[in-house]
């Protein structure tokens, strides 16, 4: 008999079905056993009577999380047994014959049969595989993939092509401390702090490209957004005319993602009462601005001419009252605050930069680069770099580069501000951080 999905069960009423699944639930009533079971498709209730015991006697070792295979005849649940939104509503599985594929050698460290898993947050990441279980959970990482595909499609609708670039390097992408050092061959090598020099190579090539990929942070933050290993998307595009072609690229790619998620994750959301940002023009704000609107409206004073996470929260929220938009941009940060290949703009004192916010957290950040050699040489002997470091990355514009900008997301911190998570850890399969280097 082939396999049949959980979820193409209601259309088999009448009929004998093989299901193949884990046990959510078990419930026992006088001599019935009931069973929650789920596959990768949904979940049904099963129903063990009394006159099929005999050959389905496996179902006295079942316990919750135990693989099974049923032969059941569907049925029609009756009327007053039926809920909206339980299971698969109408109808349940009177189980003929079960057996059982894959038996736990010890009770599970957590329960995941609760409607919510109620655990710590070390406790939930502790017991990974267990807690992964749980639907709830489940759904961070349905909307994730969903969040994957979505700015995959998104960058490909605009033309963008796909590129994978190294994670080893033989340099600190961008200088300074924040990278993790180790040990290749002979040599000493850096994990790579972003695709940054190679997608820029790769815009004066294919003049759009885009990545999905893992970036690495050497940063000992202690704080409920940020990890060591993350999965950033990534984008550069060419010939453009200024950082507002960048800005306005990004804007349609995130609210063209997001629409995937209304259309396949609607189920998903509602489990955590999560609803999409509204897709209205995205305000644009110099820094130099919030910062005076962050002292007049909240008597926050800054220092460095930088924003920290608090100030971040509040213009976040001054722009919702504003403007109803869930994302702002802050432009035109400090030379200072930015890195070497930022375009610096005409006054010379900022740059041609911005980072997006989302709901109170930076997401992205991005901005035009300088594509001119002598120029770049210049900005790096500037931040105290030797540009013999730099020489693979100097000859990208050695050989001459159209003008080019691009961006880097966090897509982590998209799903933790979406759901409303109170870690970014919450939102990442194995996360990696300053302590946590397992499971």
């Amino acid at each position: 008999m082939q396999r049949t999905l959980i979820r193409e069960v209601p259309s088999q009423v009448g009929k004998e079905v093989l299901l193949k699944g884990w046990v959510s639930v078990r419930r026992d009533h006088g001599k019935l056993v009931f069973l929650d079971v789920r596959d990768r498709s949904g979940s049904v209730q099963v129903v063990v009577l009394p006159n099929h015991l005999e050959s389905c006697a496996a179902v006295h070792e079942v316990r919750n999380e135990t693989a099974i295979s049923l032969v059941g005849k569907v049925n029609e649940r009756p009327a007053n047994a039926k809920k909206e939104g339980e299971l698969t509503g109408g109808v349940e599985i009177e189980a003929l014959e079960l057996a059982i594929l894959a038996k736990g050698e010890e009770d599970l460290p957590i329960d995941v049969s609760s409607a919510d898993l109620d655990v710590n947050l070390d406790t939930l990441l502790n017991n990974r595989t267990v807690s992964l279980r749980h639907p709830k959970i489940q759904a961070i990482f349905r909307l994730y993939s969903l969040l994957l595909a979505g700015y995959d499609q998104a960058c490909r609708r605009e033309e963008f092509v796909e590129i994978k670039t190294p994670k080893i390097l033989s340099s600190a992408t961008e200088g300074g401390a924040n990278f993790f050092k180790i040990k290749y061959f002979d040599r000493e090598a850096y994990l790579a702090q972003s695709p940054q020099f190679y997608k820029q190579a790769g815009a004066t090539v294919f003049e759009r490209v885009f990545e999905i990929g893992s970036v690495f942070r050497a940063e000992p933050h202690f704080t409920s957004r940020h990890v060591n290993e993350y999965v950033g998307l990534d984008g550069e595009m060419a010939f453009i005319d200024g950082v507002e072609d960048v800005m306005a690229m990004l804007e349609r790619i995130m609210f063209s993602t997001f629409v995937s998620f209304g259309e396949d994750g609607a189920a998903e959301l509602d489990r955590y009462a999560a609803h999409l940002p509204p897709q209205v023009a995205i305000p644009r704000i110099r820094l130099s601005e919030a910062l005076r609107i962050l002292k007049e409206e909240y008597g926050k004073e800054v220092e460095n001419e930088d924003i920290d996470g608090e100030g971040e929260r509040m213009i976040s929220e001054y722009v919702s009252k504003k403007y109803g938009s869930d994302f702002v941009f802050l432009t035109h940060y400090p030379v200072a605050l930015r890195p070497f290949y930022s375009m610096p703009s005409a006054d010379g004192k900022y740059t041609e930069t911005f980072d997006l916010l989302f709901r109170g957290v930076e997401i992205a950040s991005g901005g035009q680069r300088i594509h001119e050699y002598r120029m770049l040489v210049d900005s790096i002997r500037r931040k105290g770099l030797d540009p013999e470091q730099f020489r693979d990355y100097l000859d990208v514009f050695r050989y001459g580069a159209p003008a080019h900008g691009g961006w880097g997301l966090g897509s982590e911190r998209i799903i933790q501000k979406l759901l409303g998570l109170g870690s970014i850890k919450e939102a990442l399969l194995y996360p990696r951080d300053v302590k946590r280097l397992s499971p």
